[in-house]
Parts: structure tokens; sequence; C-alpha cells
């Protein structure tokens, strides 16, 4: 069967490869077109177009290239006609593919949508698009079916894709060693816009703490030059598509908002939250979004349990309080710990890449 996949950013990308690996794993004559990375590429898909020329953050950034995401979306609806799926697969990122599913219903494409679209958290009427578009909706978080069970929107559960893969990572892939010293990890997302207003700030801590080496984990879709400009003369080391390795020694991070903060918290390592975006798309996030964090750590265990330091907050006077906390506070480790592992529960021990594969299969068959 033939399968057209659309990812559009890094999370979707490391999501939709585990996906592809299941669906050959189930079907054996599977033929997979994608939009999303080199590891969606490697699963075993063509790589049509990559996630980042596809990754705009934020109402303003959305606004300003608004004429390049309409060509986007022209070109994925002639690509996906001239392929001709059996059935089309949307993975998160939500402003693209929802056109692409209303497009599609239109067409009479079946359509499977993996890692529903945070519609709890705001603009929840788009769930009366999702209802009208599309045919599947295969959730990740154990609150979301009880959210559109609201609706009256029969959705399926199955499970956070991140446990297996984190759950592999420990147990199946050697440490490779990246320094002597305690290591403090720097996360600062994988978009070129984010990495410039956050990591200067996370940077401002090298100074404060000389006894750790503090590591930046590098986003595979950017250049090392990014990274370097920004850290000039500091004692700091990048690592390369390292990111697990780097989180698997990490006594501490500093991670900007996203599935880093789950990944981060899977792996056991305590974490400060960080955002800061641009001035006029925060304000208007402040305006139609309702949930109470925005880290998925806190959302799903629906309380404080990781600190977030969001805008003003991110400074270098709050942000080595809270490492200073998560380094030195020994009462406080052990209860984050806790919630760890409760968290960890939470999720779910089934293998939601296989799942979803199942449930994809069998919609078609």
């Amino acid at each position: 069967m033939r399968y057209y996949i659309i990812a559009g950013e890094a999370s979707g990308d490391l999501h939709g490869s585990n996906l592809i690996k299941a669906i050959h794993q189930q079907d054996n004559n599977a033929q997979i077109h994608c939009w999303g990375g080199e590891k969606m590429q490697a699963a075993g898909a063509t790589l049509i177009k990559h996630y980042r020329d596809l990754a705009f953050m934020g109402f303003a950034e959305v606004v300003m290239h608004l004429q390049t995401i309409l060509r986007n979306i022209d070109f994925c609806k002639k690509d996906i006609e001239a392929y001709k799926p059996d059935v089309l697969i949307l993975i998160d990122y939500p402003g693209f593919n929802m056109r692409i599913a209303e497009w599609a219903k239109q067409k009479g494409i079946k359509t499977a949508y993996y890692i529903s679209p945070q519609v709890w958290a705001w603009k929840e009427n788009r769930v009366k698009k999702i209802k009208r578009d599309v045919d599947k909706m295969l959730v990740i978080l154990p609150f979301e079916s009880d959210f559109y069970k609201k609706w009256n929107y029969q959705v399926t559960y199955v499970g956070h894709p991140l446990i297996q893969v984190v759950e592999n990572e420990i147990k199946n892939v050697p440490i490779q060693p990246l320094s002597a010293k305690p290591i403090i990890a720097l996360l600062p997302g994988s978009r070129a816009q984010e990495i410039k207003v956050k990591l200067p700030i996370m940077l401002q801590m090298v100074k404060h703490y000389p006894d750790y080496q503090f590591i930046v984990a590098q986003a595979p879709s950017q250049p090392d030059s990014l990274y370097k400009e920004l850290i000039g003369s500091a004692n700091v080391m990048i690592a390369n598509n390292q990111t697990y390795n780097l989180l698997k020694q990490a006594k501490a991070a500093l991670v900007t908002s996203g599935t880093a903060t789950l990944e981060t918290a899977l792996f056991g390592v305590p974490q400060v939250v960080c955002y800061k975006g641009n001035p006029i798309s925060y304000w208007l996030a402040t305006k139609l979004i309702k949930v109470k964090y925005i880290s998925l750590v806190n959302l799903i265990m629906d309380k404080p349990v990781i600190t977030e330091l969001i805008q003003h907050e991110l400074n270098e006077t709050r942000l080595k309080e809270e490492l200073d906390k998560i380094l030195y506070n020994e009462s406080h480790i052990t209860t984050l710990k806790k919630d760890y592992s409760t968290l960890w529960h939470l999720l779910g021990d089934s293998n939601a890449s296989e799942n979803a594969a199942r449930e994809i299969i069998s919609m078609i068959r």
C-alpha cells in the first residue's frame, strides 16, 4: 500500500521514523513518501521536502513567511494527487496539516492524524474541523481521550512514542563519554530563530559554574556555525546528533519548551524550562492559550513538576536560582525524580508506533 506522511519539525521526524519502521514491519509492500527529515528518510521513506524549509515559529513569523507557506501547501496538494496514496498520515504540525486534511477530505483521500493538534490548549473549536476532515485520530497523551469525548469524537489512545525510544536508548545504546567534568546540558531548540534568542541567555550560566562542563545539543538541521558564533570563546562544547547520549550523562539541563522537556524528564535529568519568544507572538499567545503550563511534563502531571521561566522571567538571576536548586537542593531533586517516575507510568508501557501502524493499516484494509 501507498502511504504519504507529513511531519513539519524535528520531533515529528523522530516519531514519523518509528512509525515508518512499524509500517514496514506490518506491511511488506509499503511504499512511503514523506515530508520530514533524515530520520524518516533513513527509516525507508522517500523524502519529498525537509522540515527545515517548513518550520516557522510563532504568530508574527508565520505572517512574515505566509507566501512561502502557501506555496508549500500548493506544492504538497499537487504532489499528493500525483502519488495517489491509500492513506494520508499527518503528524502534529496543525497549521499546515489541517489545511491539507480539509483538502484531502474533499478529494476523498483517507486521512489519519497521529499526534493530535493541541486543541485542548487553544482554539478548541478546531475540533469541529478535525471531526469533519480526519477519518482517524491517534492520540499520545492520556488526557486527550477524555478531552475529545466532550466533543463526541472517538479517538484512539496509542501510548506515547517517546517511551519506547528512550527505553531502547537506555537499555541498548552504550554511553559515549563526553567530559570528565559533571555535565550541564543546554537544549535551546531546533529552529534557528529560537536558538538565537535562548542560547545566549543559557550561556550566561557558564561563568557561574566553572566546575561543570556545559554542552549544547546541536539540532540536526542547524549548521555548526550558528552555535559557534553564539558561543564565541566560552568553554562550551557542542554535541552534534548526540542529544540522548548527552542526556544520559547530564547532571542538569536547561531546556526550551516542547518535546525536549519530556525527553529530558524520561531520562531522569533535573531541568529548568526556558522560553522566550517574539514579543508580539508572546502577547498574542497569552490572549489565546488557556493551559496552565507550557511544558509537556507539567501538562501531563497537571502540576508544576519543573520550573518554567517564561519571557521576562528568563534572565540571568532567575536562571541561576533555579539551576542552583536542581544541582544542589537534594530534597527538591528527590521529589523531582519521584514525579518523573510517576510520569513514566502515566504514559504507559505499550508500543505507540506499532499500535499506530496497526490502526492505520486496518483502517485502509
